[in-house]
């Protein structure tokens, strides 16, 4: 286990104070690994609370660069990082916020080539791109190497989340939930979204890692939570295995 220097046991206070956290837990943060995919509007969020609560290494995914565009929701990018790579900027504003936080950062699209390359060693895999090659290319490596994986989506004025527990081979996996073929179209640039919505989600997307890295409650295994923001409803779904997945019976990258 880390030994915490008396600077990360004042800045990481209240994370300690929870008896589910406790010296351990953040010394857990600390060592941890995480990939981020997608540095937008569910990125930005991720992003935030993962570097403030302490999460030692961060890798972030993302070929774009920030447009003027994206101001509107993605949190971590400013007026002055128009036109800068998405990653890059991303990295800027986490050694702003928490200097010790190492950044690794790759301005390319997640890629059957290069996947297991920009993936290996992480403990956890997060995802918020609307690129669903991506998704499934994540999914399918995650399965292969039981990494866990935090997923989320928001357009509109609604978003979901899930996580997928892939240590146990029974597990469901993003397919099963969404199988090739019916993936939405719609996107962000053609339907718009209001920024609380990728803000509440990608909170919640980050609280799901936090939970996974340090054994902490019950996080979204087998389950769908839904939110429409518009009547402030939240859902929670569950679902099993697809009897026919082909990531599930082949995993292919």
């Amino acid at each position: 286990m880390i030994a915490l220097t008396d600077d990360q046991l004042l800045r990481y206070a209240r994370n300690i104070l929870l008896p589910e956290v406790d010296v351990s837990g953040q010394a857990t943060l600390l060592a941890s690994h995480v990939a981020v995919i997608g540095v937008g509007g569910l990125g930005s969020p991720v992003i935030q609370y993962l570097a403030a609560a302490g999460v030692g290494h961060l890798s972030l995914i993302d070929d774009d660069r920030v447009e003027a565009t994206n101001l509107q929701r993605q949190v971590i990018h400013d007026t002055s990082q128009l036109g800068v790579s998405k990653v890059a900027s991303a990295r800027d504003f986490v050694q702003r916020l928490n200097p010790e936080v190492r950044v690794t950062v790759h301005a390319q699209r997640l890629t059957p080539d290069n996947c297991m390359a920009l993936l290996q060693d992480v403990d956890l895999v997060v995802i918020g791109t609307d690129n669903f090659a991506s998704r499934y290319l994540a999914n399918a490596l995650c399965q292969q190497q039981q990494i866990p994986l935090v997923t989320g989506a928001a357009i509109g004025t609604s978003g979901q989340v899930s996580s997928f527990d892939f240590a146990h081979q029974a597990t469901p996996c993003f397919e099963c939930l969404y199988p090739k073929g019916q993936e939405e179209q719609l996107s962000c640039a053609t339907a718009g979204v209001l920024g609380p919505v990728v803000g509440t989600i990608g909170s919640i997307m980050a609280m799901e890692v936090i939970k996974i890295l340090v054994h902490l409650g019950q996080p979204l295994f087998g389950r769908l939570l839904t939110w429409d923001a518009r009547v402030m409803d939240w859902q929670t779904f569950n679902y099993g295995r697809a009897k026919n997945c082909p990531c599930c019976t082949e995993t292919p990258l």
